[in-house]
């Protein structure tokens, strides 16, 4: 029997929690779980709205001007950040004794998510990011977005935090 097909669209590295927590959904698989592990690189122009939204903080404020080289940089920089958090992720499912393999997204997460489900033949997705109450509150995230998209199961956990934080008895998010 050939192993279950995973897809973990992740926010940012994993951690050892977050591996083991995921590997222990998939512990009476026959054959074990297959992932793989999607993480979007951050954008740069996006980095740079958000960091001139925080210096006006409602004053005007001269735009900061990057040149296209610097910018160039700046997406290359953020890229091997990306890369890094993935090979991190990747050890971690590994060290939690599961097979995995990943790539960084460069396009729109939830289109990257539904390709990669297709193209592995995925049983499941998993989405794993820390809060967004806006965009949940809105169905905008993207484990709802996803869920309209897909014709699997598509599981959202928060990273970094146990099952029981998640579930109300500690950090988590509850009533959400």
């Amino acid at each position: 029997m050939s192993n279950y097909p995973v897809v973990l669209l992740i926010e940012q590295a994993l951690t050892e929690l977050d591996a083991t927590q995921v590997t222990s959904l998939h512990s009476g698989v026959e054959g074990g779980a297959d992932y793989t592990v999607l993480l979007p690189v951050e954008d740069a122009a996006g980095r740079v709205e958000a960091a001139m939204g925080a210096l006006g903080s409602g004053e005007v404020v001269a735009p900061m001007a990057l040149s296209s080289d610097e910018y160039r940089e700046m997406q290359q920089e953020l890229l091997s950040v990306a890369r890094d958090a993935l090979q991190a992720s990747l050890t971690a499912l590994n060290n939690a004794g599961a097979s995995a393999s990943g790539t960084v997204v460069t396009d729109d997460p939830v289109h990257a998510l539904v390709d990669a489900v297709a193209s592995t033949t995925a049983r499941e997705a998993i989405v794993l990011t820390r809060p967004h109450v806006v965009a949940e509150f809105f169905h905008v995230d993207w484990t709802s977005r996803a869920r309209r998209k897909l014709g699997v199961p598509v599981l959202h956990l928060l990273e970094h935090e146990s099952f029981e934080e998640q579930s109300g008895h500690g950090q988590g998010m509850p009533g959400i």
